[in-house]
């Protein structure tokens, strides 16, 4: 039976959490991620689960005893954000090419330098490469419903690939908001045993997991992902369907919002998502044909989705909440760019940079973008990528 609650983006990340009761997590506290080890810590020691909580002395060594958990035949997670992360690098690329269904709650946060603790994408756009699911919420609703699906993707047989459920630090993490929760006989159900066909601490079978790989395997070790991280389209899509028929709680590959006969569309994922909607209705009722694209998933990338998801779209607004210094700009807009190329060419399109270190986005800064769209889309010349929110 569903509740209504009030819960910040932690509070439901750890709830689900809760629900899920992995066998194991380790953690290492960085900020805003910090408070989910605290909340899986005080459950602990209030006997609502029974996880083997492991405190390591860093975030390598959490990824590390994932890995080693995980590898055994256990459920493991962990929460981490920015530097964190980036201090997992190595340890994401072995738990990936091991096949290893470690759910991780990324709290999106800017990495350094300079320092700062507010959010954006770098952290996880950093290892959007290394084989991990990435799976991005835009409310704590959605951090808490996809924390739910992450272990039936991550777990599929097809699949066996890890899973960062990310959300936006303090805007998501911290803020309180309404949301509906499913009671733990439902959550136990939904999710079930964890079940892994090879694991180190079967008796009837010997087993080497990560070893090194000489160049006649290498290859095929890469082909098995690429294949593994195809197939998680397909489950992806089967487990959200799963999911929305027992909730009604809707989830694809990426949501579509009043882009029925759109001229004008922006792109983005997470929380902007919403101050953006707000702005698309307000420009409806002007009259403007405003649409918006929010992406849930971004590994594996759904391109030919998005192919086909801009029909009658004049000029496209791409939102990057990272860059990718490459010069023209970030990695959602590189990707969503290729995505078009050859299947939706008559799209004039413009990646902006926006939000870095958690620069306020406005529903103001939506009406300035729209306004320079509809300018494209009468002709006017644009760069192909511009910071926006910045000051010049």
């Amino acid at each position: 039976m569903s509740k209504r609650d009030r819960l910040s983006g932690n509070e439901a990340v750890a709830a689900a959490i809760r629900q899920i009761n992995p066998d194991v997590v380790a953690a290492f506290p960085i900020t805003p991620s910090t408070e989910i080890p605290q909340y899986i810590s005080s459950f602990k020691a209030d006997g609502l689960i029974d996880t083997e909580f492991i405190t390591v002395e860093s975030e390598h060594s959490a990824m590390s005893a994932c890995i080693g958990a995980s590898a055994a035949g256990v459920r493991a997670m962990t929460a981490t954000s920015s530097a964190g992360m980036a201090l997992m690098y190595e340890l994401l690329y072995v738990a990936a090419s091991d096949r290893l269904p470690i759910v991780m709650a990324a709290v999106n946060r800017a990495l350094s330098g300079p320092i700062n603790i507010n959010a954006d994408h770098s952290d996880s756009m950093g290892a959007r490469d290394s084989g991990w699911i990435q799976i991005y919420s835009e409310n704590a609703q959605e951090a808490y419903d996809n924390m739910l699906m992450a272990h039936r993707i991550a777990e599929h047989p097809d699949v066996m690939l890890p899973v960062m459920i990310c959300q936006d630090g303090f805007i998501t993490s911290h803020a309180v908001q309404n949301i509906v929760t499913e009671d733990d006989a439902f959550a136990k159900a939904f999710i079930g045993e964890y079940r892994p066909e090879k694991y180190l601490l079967n008796p009837q079978e010997s087993l080497g997991v990560g070893p090194y790989s000489v160049s006649v395997y290498y290859m095929e070790i890469k082909r098995q992902q690429f294949e593994a991280m195809n197939s998680a389209r397909r489950v992806i899509a089967d487990v959200s369907a799963e999911f929305t028929a027992r909730t009604g709680r809707a989830y694809a590959m990426f949501e579509s919002y009043r882009m029925e006969g759109a001229e004008l569309a922006v792109l983005l994922m997470s929380s902007s998502a919403g101050t953006g909607k707000v702005a698309v209705d307000a420009l409806r009722e002007r009259g403007v044909k405003a649409g918006l694209v929010k992406l849930r998933v971004f590994r594996p990338f759904p391109a030919a989705e998005l192919a086909g998801a801009f029909p009658g779209v004049k000029a496209l607004g791409i939102m990057d909440k990272s860059d990718g210094f490459s010069g023209c700009g970030g990695p959602l807009g590189a990707e969503v760019r290729a995505a078009l190329y050859g299947k939706a060419d008559g799209i004039r399109t413009i990646d902006y940079i926006y939000g870095l270190g958690g620069r306020d986005v406005r529903v103001e800064d939506f009406y300035e973008i729209f306004d320079e769209l509809a300018r494209m889309a009468g002709g006017a010349e644009a760069p192909d990528c511009r910071y926006h929110g910045v000051r010049e």
